[in-house]
């Protein structure tokens, strides 16, 4: 067939229809050998790519097949195809020589044989030699006869005594056919010599000599000695030794000494060439008497091809974070030996995530083995060890070099936890205070690093007022002067100890307590309302009711810190304006006296009931999410309790008199109405934010 004929549709038989076959790329693994065939992406035809000589390729085997595999890329399937190559008639039945010389004794009675050469046509079944004919004459006759191996060859037969006086020489054309359809031919001439009498043939100790041979014998070695034996005397009893009807391969392989009949190696033999060569070998008396012997030659097969390991396909790189069983690459494992020379064990390198798995047709899988790490290994040198199961065995071994491409499963690490810096007040605005920083083992894009401050308030400003960072350096700048009597420390960084699991609560609340070292101390406190989820969707519902909640609560804060703020104000210039006026009355100068210190006069802040040792508690909302790069933070308003009431009192160390406890009385009655009309004031706007909250407080 001509090259680019259609061979069939592979898409059809391996049931892809067009769509498939497009998305899947098939196409040929070459495993470099010749590549006889191509496949068209667009309709999964198979056309021939070059010339198919069957004779060529298979020589006299019978039966003839291309073997290839097809990769369909996507599904990374490999198809196995066999194409069988059916033989044609293009090639003519030939003899090796065109002449064929027989010298025949006169005494030579009628029906002796005399084995023609045969003729060979590389072709087989009917188009393979298939009859000889010869040209009619008065003496001959033409028998056609099969070797065990099937082929056929002829024997000239004498039919009629032969007289030297009356006809010394004869010349007859032997013609050879096939079973093509026209038959084709080939022809060779026999040249008849008649001599003188000869009475004895030689005649071979054996008719067939059988010889099993090691494909791997040195050139030059002796294969076996045909012997034969003639009863005449002087020339008519000397044997000279010659193959006759013998293939040109065969030919070419051994040598035949004309002088003792041993048959040496004349080229080196393979196994996986030609197995067995049969051939003819003819010895000849000084006379023209001659006699035939069969030599079938069997080879042996020896380990003498190590494996061949060919790499057909490889995903290089893969992520490291490839699950086990991950395909890495297609490995083709062959070797030419028979038996168990031909039989082959791959392994692997001990000690990598790796393994290696058959799967059919001498094809095997790389695949991963384990887990993979790039930052501590970020290339394997994977060696395939093939070892055939000869006597020694062979090995060959095949390294693929793997590279392993990065993703981020490394999150930045600063170099310490926490860190202090000591910054002299009066600084300069702009100035660097300190530095971070943090390293990725990540490569690349996975390993650049963003640095940032959490939004926080001091001081009731945000952070951003006091301190900035380089996002690429981790400096961190001062944005203003610091002085040390307003504000000596600033604290930053809340980590969590570890990652979250799934038996843990998805809302946690912490209480953050921070005190100081005073006499009494004083503290503060801040709650954490933390929201754990998938992600903020899954989150958003909990974070609008507890913001709804934290909204209400600061209005009510709010509300709350505006009235007491009020009642204070009225009630202290109630309080002062009722002094004032009973200083006035008394005429005492000296009502600034109060103000200033008084020995063994103890003053100090007197709070409700209600407040918690002096701890300020603060509320905060956080919430995590799996699918954030950057923590979110909310920020409530703090919730302050503040006192009702703050007095001043002082104590005198004048006796009281009847006016002076009556004026003392007075001033308590005016404190009291005051107090009583702050209560009143405070109850009507207690009322106030509860029906404007609509809730209890």
């Amino acid at each position: 067939m001509e090259r680019g004929s259609i061979v069939g549709n592979l898409a059809k038989d391996l049931r892809l229809n067009t769509g498939e076959t497009t998305n899947n790329n098939l196409h040929l693994l070459s495993l470099g050998k010749k590549q006889y065939f191509t496949i068209s992406a667009e309709n999964g035809n198979l056309y021939i790519n070059d010339r198919i000589d069957r004779e060529e390729l298979c020589g006299e085997t019978k039966s003839c097949a291309i073997s290839f595999e097809v990769m369909a890329e996507n599904r990374m399937n490999i198809f196995h195809i066999t194409v069988e190559i059916q033989d044609i008639n293009d090639n003519a039945p030939h003899f090796v020589h065109s002449d064929i010389k027989l010298e025949i004794n006169e005494l030579t009675l009628p029906g002796t044989p005399f084995i023609l050469e045969q003729a060979e046509d590389p072709d087989i079944g009917v188009n393979a030699l298939q009859d000889y004919h010869i040209n009619k004459n008065n003496y001959f006759a033409l028998e056609v006869r099969e070797r065990e191996d099937g082929k056929k060859y002829a024997e000239l037969v004498l039919e009629k005594q032969l007289d030297h006086e009356s006809e010394s020489s004869f010349h007859l054309i032997l013609t050879a056919l096939d079973g093509g359809k026209p038959p084709k031919t080939g022809t060779a001439k026999i040249w008849i010599t008649v001599i003188d009498a000869n009475d004895n043939p030689p005649v071979f100790t054996q008719k067939m000599y059988m010889v099993n041979l090691r494909e791997n014998i040195p050139i030059g070695s002796l294969v076996v000695q045909v012997k034969a034996t003639d009863r005449d005397a002087g020339s008519n009893g000397q044997i000279t030794y010659g193959f006759r009807n013998i293939p040109e391969r065969a030919r070419q392989k051994f040598n035949l000494d004309s002088q003792n009949g041993k048959i040496t190696v004349k080229e080196a033999l393979d196994f996986e060439e030609i197995e067995k060569y049969v051939m003819t070998a003819e010895a000849r008396d000084g006379g023209g008497l001659a006699a035939q012997c069969n030599v079938e030659i069997k080879l042996l097969d020896e380990n003498d091809n190590a494996p061949e390991v060919i790499l057909a396909s490889l995903t290089s790189p893969i992520p490291e974070d490839s699950e086990a069983g991950t395909l890495v690459a297609f490995i083709n494992v062959n070797d030419l030996d028979s038996g168990d020379n031909g039989k082959i064990t791959c392994h692997l390198t001990n000690g990598m995530p790796f393994k290696i798995v058959s799967t059919n047709n001498d094809f095997y899988k790389l695949l991963t083995d384990g887990p993979l790490d790039r930052e501590s290994t970020p290339e394997y040198n994977i060696t395939i060890t093939a070892t055939d199961k000869g006597t020694p065995p062979l090995t060959t071994e095949k390294t693929i070099s793997l590279k392993i491409s990065d993703v981020n499963d490394n999150s930045p690490a600063f170099e310490k936890s926490s860190y202090t810096a000591f910054v002299p007040e009066n600084n300069p605005s702009g100035s660097s205070i300190f530095c971070v920083h943090a390293s990725d083992p990540d490569l690349e894009r996975n390993s650049q690093i963003t640095y940032s401050l959490l939004r926080s308030n001091i001081q009731e400003l945000p952070l951003s007022s006091y301190f900035s960072i380089n996002s690429e350096s981790g400096i961190i700048y001062a944005q203003r002067s610091f002085d040390y009597e307003q504000c000596r420390e600033f604290q930053v960084e809340i980590r969590t100890a570890r990652a979250f699991a799934e038996r843990d609560a998805l809302k946690q609340r912490l209480v953050v307590v921070v005190k100081d070292n005073g006499q009494p101390p004083l503290s503060a406190t801040a709650t954490l309302n933390l929201v754990f989820a998938e992600n903020f969707q899954e989150a958003l519902p909990e974070m609008k009711d507890q913001l709804r909640d934290s909204e209400v609560q600061s209005d009510l804060q709010f509300y709350l810190v505006l009235a007491l703020a009020l009642i204070s104000f009225f009630f202290l210039l109630t309080v002062i304006l009722a002094i004032a006026m009973k200083l006035r009355r008394s005429g005492n100068p000296k009502f600034l006296q109060c103000f200033g210190p008084v020995p063994h006069a103890t003053a100090g802040p007197m709070f409700t009931p209600n407040f918690e040792d002096g701890t300020l508690p603060y509320s905060y909302q956080f919430c995590l999410s799996s699918e954030s790069q950057r923590n979110e933070f909310t920020f409530l308003t703090p919730n302050i309790q503040i006192a009702d009431s703050l007095l001043c009192s002082e104590k005198s160390r004048v006796p009281l008199t009847v006016n002076s406890e009556n004026n003392l009385n007075s001033q308590m009655e005016n404190i009291d109405k005051s107090q009583s009309t702050m209560s009143r004031a405070f109850i009507y706007l207690k009322k106030i934010v509860m029906s404007t909250t609509g809730k209890k407080t």
